[in-house]
């Protein structure tokens, strides 16, 4: 698919590649860590089609290169709000997954008045969410591993549209730094401001009781919502059938989901 629109915008010192795509009013889509905007495949083409979507590489990823500074959401959730502002939108809906997701969840929290409907696919909001194996194996993420990666089609995703190709082993080792830091959004979680739609896979990476207390601590799953529905929270939550956390960017029905909740009421 082509785009409409496509470049390089500058927010703290990182010049964040971008791809728009579609009409419509303006949904911010970013992926998920050690991919690019191209890991929703055809499924961009579908959100475009009701959207104008903008599809934005995180920092490190794919068109927008590496810098001085570390892998860092907080600062990351500063800057796609600078791109936004910058490519002229006063608000947009935001969708992520994984690190994609945590991303457009830091911009919400940190920028709430630029946010209208917030999509966070299988993300925590605690370092604890992961299963403890999980959090084991993220210790091994180093500049070594960058050699076993680039035998992965992730790799050859990042090659094909990267600046500086040869900065893959210390974007290996940053993002390892990255995701073994300790967080805990849980405060934040209970004040964001934008309605949410939380998805996950009935076998994703994080415990069903850490998916379950993020929908809580948002407002849902705490009552009954009565006959009338008048006491359903105004998130909301999907657990998806059959499906891990490798397999989220590639199934149907998260875009379904998606769609259904940033058309509907309150849009």
């Amino acid at each position: 698919m082509n785009p409409i629109g496509n470049g390089h915008v500058e927010a703290g010192g990182v010049r964040y590649g971008y791809e728009i795509h579609g009409a419509g009013p303006p949904l911010l889509l970013l992926h998920g860590g050690f991919g690019t905007l191209d890991m929703f495949g055809p499924f961009l083409g579908r959100l475009a089609e009701s959207r104008q979507v903008i599809a934005v590489d995180l920092y490190g990823h794919g068109r927008t290169a590496l810098t001085d500074r570390p892998v860092d959401l907080l600062a990351m959730g500063d800057d796609l709000a600078s791109v936004v502002r910058a490519l002229g939108y006063e608000r947009v809906d935001a969708m992520g997954f994984s690190s994609g997701g945590m991303v457009a969840f830091r911009m919400a929290a940190q920028h709430p008045e630029l946010v209208g409907k917030l999509v966070l696919a299988s993300i925590p909001y605690a370092k604890t969410g992961f299963f403890a194996d999980l959090r084991e194996q993220q210790k091994g993420i180093t500049r070594e591993t960058a050699a076993m990666l680039m035998q992965t089609p992730m790799y050859a995703a990042y090659k094909a549209v990267a600046p500086r190709v040869e900065d893959f082993p210390e974007f290996c080792a940053r993002m390892g730094e990255a995701i073994r830091k300790d967080y805990d959004w849980t405060e934040e979680v209970r004040t964001l401001k934008p309605t949410t739609l939380l998805v996950y896979g009935d076998s994703d990476m994080f415990e069903l009781e850490h998916i379950l207390r993020f929908y809580q601590l948002l407002g849902g799953g705490l009552r009954d919502a009565g006959w009338d529905g008048a006491g359903k929270s105004r998130h909301r939550l999907a657990i998806l059938p059959g499906v891990t956390h490798y397999d989220m960017p590639d199934t149907p029905a998260l875009y379904d989901t998606a769609l259904a909740f940033l058309e509907g009421p309150g849009r």
